[in-house]
């Protein structure tokens, strides 16, 4: 099928080299520790795709005894925590840096359940953190007084599974009046074109999608497309259908000029240098810090299972495409700060919403 795309309005992104994430691991035995030792397995090196197939095959593996993994870039090689030597050995034969730590998944996975029972606060955050192994709790500038001391106490009743933060910035979504796609007076940012049944569509986030029909690719211009499906909040994704003759290549917008085929649909994984492209700030680049995060936006406007990153945004980069190379990752969503201060941005996994929706990239 040909692909059709918007002049100059193409999501963005282009895969770097893995920012390097220093761990405390275990010592290894050499080979020749003693006479008649076994060999220690030699530690893989692995590119970040490497790194997230076997710590898919290991999550499977260890079963409970599993407690996160991330990928060491300077190394090269993934590392994985665990609560017992017996899940480390396994981790090692399989060619793993292995880590002991204190607090299994499930711990954290019940400290995660108690924050939201006890403070779901607009203007707060949390998710896993594998390096820390803790769930990192960061509070917005708006969280004060009572609310503040609410977060607070919830999070000192966790102990050391978990951790308190401020940001300097606002959690929100990030959209903006301007120029990229508009949908009435909004602005957002294209994420990914995709196929639905053979048909052209493309992704952008659910916040831009929600109570609006009709999108164009400049203010008051002719419509490209219809609003075919919507998640906000819970999800953060928004499916639409293009209606007109627009070109629709599966490529990025690395606003030098150049573009970058995507070909594909991946994970995040704890430690990836990424790239984000957005309508108002372009390109940016920075690193994935958490999987699985909870923004408590304004409003009562709660999503689940973002990816957290250093990367920074601005409104009007709602929607807009994390990638790694020629490897779709994310949605832009909302977060604090902007590109001068920086901040935390979250993405809504992409992966999910293609599933959600029924969608290809493509």
């Amino acid at each position: 099928m040909k692909h059709r795309r918007i002049p100059k309005r193409r999501a963005a992104a282009a895969g770097t080299a893995a920012a390097a994430l220093v761990a405390t691991g275990i010592t290894f035995q050499t080979a020749n520790a003693s006479e008649g030792a076994a060999p220690t397995p030699a530690l893989k090196t692995l590119s970040v795709a490497g790194a997230g197939q076997l710590a898919a095959t290991l999550t499977r593996t260890l079963g409970a005894d599993a407690a996160g993994s991330y990928y060491d870039a300077k190394a090269q090689n993934l590392v994985v925590n665990v609560t017992g030597e017996a899940a480390a050995a396994k981790v090692r034969a399989a060619g793993g840096q292995a880590r002991v730590v204190q607090h299994t998944l499930a711990e954290l996975t019940s400290a995660r359940t108690t924050l939201a029972g006890r403070a779901s606060i607009p203007g707060t955050s949390w998710a896993t953190d594998p390096v820390s192994n803790r769930i990192v709790v960061t509070a917005d500038r708006t969280v004060r007084g009572a609310n503040l001391a609410k977060l607070d106490k919830a999070v000192k009743e966790l102990g050391s599974k978990a951790l308190l933060k401020r940001s300097k910035g606002e959690f929100r979504p990030l959209v903006a009046g301007g120029d990229a796609i508009y949908g009435g007076s909004s602005r957002c940012s294209l994420g990914f074109n995709v196929t639905k049944g053979g048909e052209p569509h493309f992704l952008t986030a659910g916040h831009c999608t929600a109570g609006i029909r009709s999108w164009s690719d400049k203010q008051g211009g002719a419509a490209i497309g219809t609003t075919a499906g919507s998640n906000f909040p819970g999800s953060d994704y928004g499916l639409v259908k293009y209606t007109g003759d627009t070109p629709h290549p599966s490529e990025v917008n690395l606003y030098n000029g150049s573009t970058q085929a995507i070909t594909k649909a991946g994970d995040a994984t704890v430690g990836q240098q990424v790239t984000r492209s957005g309508s108002t700030t372009q390109v940016h680049r920075g690193q994935v810090t958490g999987l699985d995060a909870t923004v408590n936006y304004g409003d009562g406007q709660v999503v689940n299972g973002l990816i957290q990153t250093t990367v920074c945004a601005e409104p009007g980069d709602s929607g807009g495409a994390l990638f790694a190379g020629d490897t779709a990752l994310g949605l832009t969503s909302g977060g604090s700060g902007d590109c001068s201060s920086g901040g935390e941005t979250f993405f809504q996994p992409v992966r999910a919403a293609l599933a959600a929706t029924g969608t290809q990239i493509g």
